[in-house]
C-alpha cells in the first residue's frame, strides 16, 4: 500500500501533475463533444440537401 501512495504522490509533483492531467482530460473531453456536435450538424445539413436534390429530381421530367 506504501508504493501506491508513493505513486499517487508523485515524488513530490503531485500538485502540478494531476492539476495537467485534469486539464488535458478536460481539454480532450472538450474537443470530442465539439467534434460530435459537428458531425451531426455536418450529417443534419447533408441529410436535407439529399432531400432537396432528391426533390428536385423527382418535379424534373
Amino acid at each position: 500500500m506504501n508504493t501506491l501512495a508513493e505513486y499517487f504522490h508523485m515524488g513530490g509533483y503531485a500538485m502540478f501533475v494531476w492539476p495537467a492531467y485534469a486539464l488535458a482530460l478536460l481539454g480532450l473531453s472538450g474537443i470530442l463533444t465539439l467534434s460530435l456536435r459537428s458531425w451531426k450538424a455536418r450529417e443534419q445539413e447533408f441529410s436535407g440537401l439529399k432531400a432537396a436534390r432528391d426533390s428536385q429530381s423527382e418535379n424534373t421530367p
